[in-house]
């Protein structure tokens, strides 16, 4: 599910949750709602490349990702996870999810 929230007037942001209720994915500022759907526009076509995930460790030794688009500016990043597994099942979620929609259901 993706969920998108305006903070004020030139402030918005999304976020992509599993069917569990886990977030996947929370995404950078973006000016409008335009800005939003242009990205995961883009995002859709390039998910399958590796290079627009890249993966890191956090100062604590959690996993956690962070997308780009394919002009390697950060889109979003994921949540810490526990595990590389789980981290790559995470990753593996929000490539499926994006696979399985056609646009912003918001938009």
């Amino acid at each position: 599910m993706i969920e998108i929230k305006k903070y004020n007037e030139n402030v918005y942001r999304f976020r992509v949750t599993a069917s569990t209720g886990h977030a996947i994915l929370e995404s950078i500022d973006f000016s409008n709602m335009e800005d939003i759907k242009n990205s995961v526009t883009e995002l859709q076509a390039s998910l399958n490349e590796r290079k627009v995930f890249e993966r890191r460790t956090d100062h604590s030794g959690k996993f956690i990702f962070q997308l780009k688009n394919k002009d390697g500016q950060l889109i979003g990043s994921s949540l810490p996870y526990s595990s590389e597994a789980g981290m790559e099942n995470g990753i593996k979620n929000l490539k499926t999810y994006f696979d399985t929609i056609s646009m912003f259901p918001e938009l």
